[in-house]
């Protein structure tokens, strides 16, 4: 028997809810998730849908599940207890470091919008030679800062491929289930 929990306001898997003796909620130190596996082509989580994939998680030691019809199952740290939401993204080929590389050297040629898949600026920044270079630097320090794949990101509206653990930007957004630790005042 599995207990899945509700995580990150994800509405998918709540058929039970896990409790600590004493009825006290599943907190962050009662449960280890393991790492997602990565794909080595796309360099995203295995299963990837919808943006999200799910990995296991395992409750420690002595963690009592108890879901709705009141069967209880104690855990030994070793079984899974549920599956904790990962984001993922939308990638189709087109690799970060190609694109940065392209726009490096290439940039005035206009390999880069070539490559990802915008023929007529291409043509256009070849005839004017990256519009005199200004064109060529605007977009190599776009694509480098990974500004927005909307500007300078493959014309298909997916990701760039890059390395899972690499030089990727998150967007850190503050919510109700962020901590913050309160500030005292002298």
């Amino acid at each position: 028997m599995q207990c899945l929990v509700k995580l990150l306001a994800v509405m998918v898997f709540i058929d039970s809810r896990c409790i600590i003796s004493h009825l006290f909620p599943l907190i962050l130190q009662t449960y280890i998730c393991e790492d997602p596996k990565i794909d080595n082509e796309t360099q995203e989580p295995l299963k990837c849908t919808n943006h999200t994939a799910y990995v296991p998680c395992l409750p420690a030691p002595n963690i009592t599940c108890k879901d709705f019809s009141g069967n209880e199952t104690k855990f030994t740290g070793t079984e899974i207890g549920f599956y904790k939401p990962v984001e993922c993204r939308n990638v189709n080929g087109y690799s970060y470091k190609v694109a940065v590389a392209l726009s490096l050297f290439l940039g005035w040629l206009g390999a880069d919008r070539f490559y990802l898949g915008y023929p007529a600026l291409g043509l256009l920044k070849f005839c004017t030679v990256g519009f005199c270079g200004i064109g060529s630097l605007i977009d190599f320090i776009l694509i480098s800062m990974q500004v927005s794949n909307l500007i300078v990101g493959p014309s298909d509206g997916s990701s760039y491929i890059i390395d899972y653990y690499g030089a990727r930007l998150t967007r850190l957004s503050i919510t109700n289930e962020t901590f913050r630790k309160p500030q005292i005042y002298p």
